[in-house]
């Protein structure tokens, strides 16, 4: 299993380029990210800030939900992938150009991040369905693999990266970012053209809710979305990292790099584990064990007032969110039939953001209230009060024992029309 990346990295040159252009992608939103937290917390010193960047970075999923997919599926996806990535270039441009004239204000951070919002919720979806069209079906499993893979070594470098190169300037940040972007984009532009474009259709409300009435229709599916959904929702403190970084672990921009990059540190180890020893009975109640230790983490995390303890805790709360989501991801490709897999992943897209940006918006929001750190421990109790409630909500997820259980299917429409073969005539 670990030789599944190298394995598809010397067979398949359209994977280099595909892989790499996630790399580079993956590593600049992270520096982005990085540098835009901590550059709108020295501006303001506002924790409420940090949560409102999340919102507003989530709210183009929203706003343009029916059409990322459908874009997706109508226009050649290269094209669509590249221009966002354009797109992030011009804004880290932007940044750069503002840090090296010292004209950033709070108000240009927040447009900003509302079009880096609008050109990941169209980049996302279309690279998800690009690849299948890149490597045989064959390998697709692997490929699905090594794409995670540079995902989370990304996650895992960028950050400490950013943070390094901010203690320089911000300028240093934005302006590398940049040269990442183009990069990305160059290698997506010489990807071959193998889309077979066959939507021609408007996209419309109905075609979205047929992916919700699926969910509902399965119960299992819409637990674990929905499990994760609200965890994720109630216990992630990612948007109060520069918060601990210098108020409460008393370090800087290169300690938020590394508190950034620790959970993905976690999720890359456990992410190889779960490739060497795959999870295949008892899903459902390791699933929500790790929901459970993910609760427990953010706790401690919420309490540690050291910083390498900090950093430890956060390791096994991404490792423990990689199982969960190792396991929904399974949940909705096994389950989910080829025809219906666009709009359920519109779908699932939708929840994963809100998990993420929301989850941002709630942390600021509650550190605004009630301070940062009872903000960080409540999150974490109520992600374990989510996780009891939903083992009650949806038992036959928490007994589950497989990922996938085959169902015989009912005769067909078609079959059960076919005339009964004539009875010979008795003699």
């Amino acid at each position: 299993m670990p030789t599944q990346a190298p394995l598809l990295l010397r067979h398949h040159r359209p994977f280099i380029a595909f892989w790499l252009a996630r790399v580079f992608t993956a590593s600049g939103f992270q520096m982005l990210t990085v540098a835009i937290g901590w550059n709108l917390y020295q501006l303001t010193g506002n924790v409420l800030d940090l949560g409102l960047v999340g919102l507003v970075e989530f709210a183009p999923r929203v706003l343009f939900m029916l059409h990322t997919g459908h874009v997706a599926d109508r226009y050649d996806r290269r094209k669509v992938a590249a221009i966002c990535q354009s797109l992030q270039a011009m804004i880290a441009l932007a940044l750069a150009i503002g840090s090296a004239t010292d004209h950033v204000t709070r108000e240009m951070i927040f447009i900003l991040a509302f079009l880096l919002g609008a050109a990941r919720s169209f980049e996302m979806p279309t690279t998800q369905a690009l690849l299948p069209t890149i490597v045989p079906n064959a390998l697709f499993p692997r490929a699905v693999a090594a794409s995670q893979s540079a995902q989370q070594s990304a996650t895992i470098v960028a950050p400490a990266l950013g943070g390094l190169l901010y203690a320089f300037g911000s300028v240093w940040v934005y302006g590398p970012t940049v040269i990442l972007y183009l990069i990305a984009c160059t290698l997506m532009l010489n990807l071959p053209a193998r889309q077979i474009l066959l939507n021609k259709g408007k996209a419309t409300l109905d075609s979205l809710l047929a992916g919700i009435r699926f969910i509902r229709s399965r119960p299992d599916i819409l637990g674990a979305i929905s499990l994760d959904l609200f965890a994720v929702l109630l216990g992630g403190a990612t948007a109060l990292l520069p918060v601990f970084a210098k108020d409460i672990l008393l370090t800087g921009p290169w300690g938020l790099g590394l508190l950034r990059s620790a959970p993905a540190v976690g999720a890359l180890l456990m992410s190889l584990w779960l490739a060497r020893f795959a999870v295949e009975r008892n899903v459902g109640r390791i699933m929500f064990t790790a929901v459970g230790v993910f609760g427990v983490a953010t706790i401690a995390f919420g309490l540690s007032t050291s910083f390498w303890f900090s950093l430890a805790v956060l390791v096994v709360l991404g490792a423990a969110d990689m199982i969960s989501m190792v396991i929904r991801a399974s949940f909705v490709q096994l389950e989910t039939p080829d025809e219906m897999r666009g709009r359920v992943s519109a779908v699932n897209g939708l929840f994963i953001g809100a998990s993420n940006q929301l989850g941002e918006f709630e942390s600021g929001l509650t550190a605004h209230w009630f301070g940062t750190v009872p903000a960080v421990v409540m999150g974490g109790i109520g992600t374990l009060l989510v996780t009891g409630t939903w083992i009650k909500l949806f038992p036959t997820l928490a007994q589950r024992d497989r990922m996938h259980v085959p169902v015989a299917e009912p005769q067909t429409s078609m079959e059960s029309a076919k005339p009964a073969t004539p009875m010979s005539p008795q003699p």
